[in-house]
């Protein structure tokens, strides 16, 4: 029982990561697809804020309930020169039709292979698909913030805040 409780904790808990980021260090760039096929790279965030998050499936309760709070708070986010960029390991066929589906005002990046998602510490050992984890990155593509305990539904409220902290100025 004790073996089994330890193993969850690993699989779920994000304690076992490849490199685990922390806040300061640089983003790592990378280059994906978003939901239209068009090639999106995080060096062309240089000079904006970034909410990137990582996200485990579309059309799966959390994360429709995600995406959806995100696409309801973007014009707070965006009046604080950020934008919300939704990453998970699905084909880009499947983050248009989840896009589409419910009307998100925000791109959706498609890392099929899950090499982003594992380079961001975010991808599940074993599984194939990523934590929910959200980064915030600033205009100079540094990590600012990191919540590896999202809850979906204040997600994007936190990221709004997080960003006005962030840009008070002393």
């Amino acid at each position: 029982m004790i073996i089994l409780a330890s193993i969850f904790h690993m699989l779920f808990s994000g304690s076992v990561n490849a490199a685990e980021l922390s806040v300061g260090q640089k983003a790592p760039l990378f280059t994906l697809k978003n939901q239209a096929g068009k090639v999106f790279s995080l060096d062309s965030r240089k000079g904006h804020w970034t909410v990137l998050y990582f996200y485990p499936k579309s059309e799966t309760p959390g994360c429709t309930k995600q995406a959806c709070t995100f696409r309801d708070s973007i014009g707070k986010i965006r009046e604080l020169d950020a934008d919300v960029f939704g990453v998970s390991v699905n084909s880009v066929e499947d983050q248009l039709k989840f896009k589409e589906h419910h009307k998100l005002n925000f791109e959706l990046l498609a890392d099929e292979d899950g090499k982003v998602t594992s380079l961001y510490g975010a991808k599940m050992p074993v599984m194939n698909i990523a934590k929910r984890w959200t980064f915030l990155i600033d205009p100079d593509l540094n990590i600012r913030f990191i919540d590896h305990d999202v809850d979906p539904v204040k997600d994007a409220g936190k990221m709004a805040e997080k960003l006005k902290e962030f840009q008070k100025k002393p």
